[in-house]
């Protein structure tokens, strides 16, 4: 990924609202970090397993924009927070984040309510352009 290749964060943008649920604390900061510092992006919070991610959909008052999900996680499946999430936030777009975007799994998870799969270890620019764009209908006028 080349940072330089994307553009810094705009302050006349309102941020695009992201829950991420990754079960690496590596892979969690690092995508946090990139994502607030070289987007219009504020992370609203964070899960890295699934009944963690379930109580945030349920209870958090907090809007969100953007859910990035991990497939595997430690504890559950992030199939299942995809499957929860298109019903209990409806507004948000689904992303998934995979090592595993495979073409039975990338199809799957569109069935679940996905409205992009990436893969983790080679698409990672797209998914940063990916929320660059969402970011552009946000800007104030």
């Amino acid at each position: 990924m080349n940072p330089l290749s994307l553009t810094s964060t705009d302050p006349s943008k309102n941020p695009l609202r992201c829950f991420l649920v990754e079960d690496s604390a590596v892979i969690r900061q690092n995508l946090v970090a990139t994502l607030e510092e070289l987007l219009a992006v504020q992370v609203v919070g964070t899960a890295e397993d699934e009944r963690s991610a379930l109580d945030w959909l349920r209870t958090s008052p907090e809007p969100c924009d953007l859910m990035i999900i991990d497939i595997f996680l430690r504890q559950g499946t992030g199939l299942e927070v995809l499957r929860q999430a298109h019903a209990l936030r409806p507004d948000a777009r689904l992303v998934v984040l995979s090592n595993f975007a495979t073409a039975d799994m990338r199809k799957r998870c569109a069935q679940l309510g996905a409205d992009r799969v990436f893969d983790k270890s080679a698409e990672l620019e797209e998914l940063l352009a990916y929320c660059e764009e969402l970011g552009k209908p946000l800007a104030r006028s």
